[in-house]
């Protein structure tokens, strides 16, 4: 079975401009998303997914020195983003990444979309809430495109799985249980805010690593408080 990983990525941001090509360490945030999502097994191609607008020129320019695929699509429509960079490709699986997340979990993917190819199911719920910013989506390519078919409200083509969780009945699907070490929902490691920025920064600089393990970032929040506190009061925008 043939699993895609398509991050979406754009300049514009509403809270913090710019925010994917921003520096973590020797490199940047896209270097570490990119980075995660290619060492993830059974991920035959990466795509960096990102609009049309003059400002994501940049995005794709840093795709082209890097050697990594880059479709432009439309801004706010991003599930047709996703439906027309994966035509190509022709997947059984699509994997949703957003580039705000820098430590984005490579064993927990890996495990998702095992439990999705062994059960041949639509979707992979996740049965617990993670911290922000580590887990992916696994979704079918079928059921991409039919969401694409019947997703016509705003919310729908914006937020690409959302009509999946709003319309569970339609759909196959699994749930995925998380390691325990996983299990700490008050930490915030993404990327929206420059709060985001400091506490994603200190990481970065602690460990100078890209491949750092998601359970190694999760143990040195909790061991520096200090740092896990820099975002913890920042609220995640509502879907809608």
């Amino acid at each position: 079975m043939k699993t895609i990983a398509i991050i979406q990525a754009r300049m514009g941001s509403s809270r913090l401009p710019g925010k994917i090509l921003m520096p973590l360490g020797d490199h940047n945030n896209l270097y570490y998303v990119t980075s995660r999502c290619k060492a993830i097994k059974g991920v035959s191609e990466v795509i960096v997914a990102t609009s049309t607008l003059q400002q994501d020129d940049a995005v794709e320019a840093w795709c082209q020195e890097q050697g990594i695929s880059c479709f432009r699509g439309s801004e706010e429509d991003v599930l047709s983003r996703y439906i027309a960079a994966a035509a190509s490709h022709q997947p059984d699986y699509v994997m949703r990444v957003t580039a705000d997340c820098p430590f984005v979990d490579v064993e927990m993917a890996e495990q998702m979309l095992e439990l999705a190819k062994s059960n041949g199911v639509d979707i992979v719920d996740l049965a617990v809430t993670l911290p922000r910013g580590l887990a992916v989506e696994v979704i079918s390519y079928s059921a991409l495109q039919y969401i694409d078919t019947h997703g016509q409200e705003l919310r729908h083509r914006e937020h690409v799985t959302y009509y999946a969780y709003e319309y569970k009945y339609l759909f196959t699907r699994v749930a995925y249980q998380p390691p325990a070490n996983r299990l700490h929902s008050e930490l915030r490691i993404t990327l929206d805010t420059e709060e985001d920025y400091a506490l994603i920064s200190q990481v970065a600089q602690h460990f100078n690593n890209p491949f750092i393990s998601s359970q190694e970032v999760i143990a040195y929040l909790l061991e520096h408080p200090q740092i896990a506190a820099l975002n913890a009061h920042v609220e995640q925008k509502p879907v809608v």
